[in-house]
């Protein structure tokens, strides 16, 4: 490549490293950014920050975070990022499919994001009334049945790193008693579910469990259902969730 390419070039890496510099600061900011915090936190002009964000925008990479909190990861990025993950959750999917129409209820699948779990797969339940989400939805991980499970794949002190990680990206979900969410995690070390009755969401409870890939990275599978019908239900929901946490394990794992 000739010094005239070169220049012609370096422009424009110029521009990408910038633009990744912005989503890298959105990342773990679920609540979003001003783009004063992002150019603080990023080094540049706050008119550059702009003119990133406006693209970034109308690819759909960012959008407007709750009034005066300006712009947050957008649904495309969290769609590409979805895409990554197509060629697993195309495996998982069918048996999320059979798990769901066991129960009837909505089956999520979930992995790991800074300090907080994101939905990749969900298979809506067949009650009149379900639990939904949206994928690429992200969730705290100290008070989700999803969020504990894949708390619990963790040594102790990784798993504290993690709680204020998720306390920081959301701040509106307080932990009451931190040593008591400890005490919890090492008994789903023990047992492998996780619940969150009515914690995240006020009338929605939910049981999960989760297993660590190859790689290290944890996956959980959860089952929310309406409180009510979920209290009913919970001996059933877990029984039927812990024996599929073996075919989930078998699946990740390749075998």
């Amino acid at each position: 490549m000739s010094v005239e390419e070169d220049k012609a070039i370096a422009p424009g890496i110029q521009v990408i490293a910038r633009a990744a510099s912005v989503l890298r600061a959105l990342g773990g900011r679920p609540e979003g950014l001003s783009l004063g915090q992002i150019a603080k936190e990023v080094g540049l002009a706050r008119s550059t920050v702009q003119r990133i964000v406006a693209a970034l925008a109308s690819e759909d990479f960012v959008a407007e975070a709750k009034p005066g909190h300006g712009v947050r990861i957008g649904p495309g990025l969290a769609r590409l990022a979805a895409s990554l993950n197509s060629n697993f959750t195309d495996i998982l999917h069918p048996h999320l499919v059979a798990l769901r129409d066991m129960l009837g209820e909505t089956v999520d699948l979930s992995i790991l994001s800074g300090g907080s779990v994101v939905f990749i797969d969900q298979i809506p339940g067949q009650q009149r009334l379900v639990a939904m989400s949206a994928i690429g939805e992200r969730f705290p991980l100290h008070c989700t049945a999803n969020g504990k499970a894949i708390l619990a794949c963790f040594a102790r002190q990784d798993a504290e790193k993690l709680i204020d990680k998720s306390l920081a990206e959301h701040p509106d979900y307080p932990v009451a008693d931190r040593n008591a969410l400890l005490r919890e995690i090492e008994l789903v070390q023990r047992h492998h579910l996780a619940f969150d009755l009515a914690e995240h969401a006020m009338g929605i409870s939910a049981v999960g469990v989760a297993v660590v890939d190859p790689y290290g990275r944890p996956v959980a599978v959860s089952i929310p259902a309406p409180t009510h019908r979920f209290n009913a239900q919970r001996a059933l929901i877990s029984r039927t969730l812990s024996d599929f946490r073996e075919k989930l394990r078998a699946l990740v794992a390749g075998d």
